[in-house]
């Protein structure tokens, strides 16, 4: 190992415990797809502890990939150089504040958020019950589903800029739109969010999100890993639709398969690579070109191509 790198290694130390660092840590063991190769450094810290990460690796001139859930990526065979940091559990938490807004920290899963929105009778969130992400990640990618997105809910977020400040930017200077934001634009990281919801009934809370989990079981691949929809929305057109019109329904490259069951959804059948996905994903690109000529550009985030 080199010197600077030892450097490094001692200052992250300093920073966190040995069970937050992990070495070489294979990213299949945290995307919903289940590829990916290893990571050179894998840390998991609180969200105090985010600044001092960044700062070390702008000092050490290493490159920073951040996570939340890893339900939207698609990570490289070859896996990833630098240092890969994880919103996860360790930087997860709700809080209740002026009866109707959460305050989230970013690394907490939409799902766990949803289920206490229920608890305390507050609706709002329960198109977001069945993502499979974290509450950071799906605000910087203004995650949406059956009809609601981030952007319905969101009254403000608390951010680490590039330069290293802490903000707080309302909703409306985030400029979300469909899976897009500032923070994406700005390579923001979302430390807390403040949801608004609006007071209902629990009852009739839990019952729209048990129908949105039977339409998702019924509609959608979830016995497999997948990254949920592979390709954006193009306007005016479904996805999944063009990529059945294309005659891809089923269409594999080795283990990796368009759905038969929603076509908009690439799955992993089991021993799939990254290669053989992003292949899958390349091919259906062109065959979508050639018989619609609609160009469909990926959803999912694509690390270390």
């Amino acid at each position: 190992m080199d010197k600077n790198r030892q450097q490094f290694e001692q200052e992250l130390e300093k920073l966190l415990t040995k069970a937050q660092i992990k070495k070489e840590e294979p990213m299949s063991r945290h995307t919903t797809f289940r590829v990916g190769g290893a990571a050179e450094y894998f840390v998991t810290p609180s969200i105090e502890q985010v600044p001092g990460i960044v700062t070390l690796c702008r000092q050490y001139e290493l490159p920073l990939t951040v996570i939340g859930n890893g339900s939207n990526l698609l990570v490289s065979d070859g896996g990833l150089r630098g240092v890969v940091l994880e919103f996860g559990k360790a930087s997860s938490g709700i809080c209740l504040e002026n009866e109707t807004d959460l305050v989230v920290q970013a690394g907490t899963l939409l799902s766990e958020t949803a289920s206490f929105a229920a608890k305390h009778a507050l609706a709002g969130m329960e198109f977001a019950a069945g993502i499979p992400g974290s509450v950071g990640g799906a605000v910087v990618m203004n995650a949406g589903a059956y009809g609601g997105e981030m952007k319905d809910i969101l009254s403000a977020v608390r951010v680490l800029t590039m330069t290293g400040e802490i903000k707080v930017r309302p909703a409306d200077e985030l400029d979300l739109s469909y899976r897009h934001s500032r923070m994406m634009e700005e390579k923001e990281l979302v430390l807390e969010v403040c949801i608004h919801l609006a007071f209902g009934n629990e009852e009739e809370i839990r019952g729209r999100m048990e129908e949105l989990r039977k339409k998702r079981v019924e509609k959608q691949p979830l016995e497999y890993p997948s990254a949920g929809s592979t390709f954006k929305r193009p306007e005016g057109y479904f996805a999944g639709k063009l990529i059945e019109d294309a005659g891809l329904r089923g269409f594999r490259v080795g283990d990796a398969q368009v759905s038969e069951k929603h076509c908009g959804f690439v799955i992993n059948r089991g021993t799939a690579s990254a290669a053989q996905i992003m292949e899958l994903m390349q091919r259906v690109q062109q065959r979508v070109k050639e018989t619609s000529g609609v160009e469909l550009e990926p959803e999912v985030r694509l690390l270390g191509f």
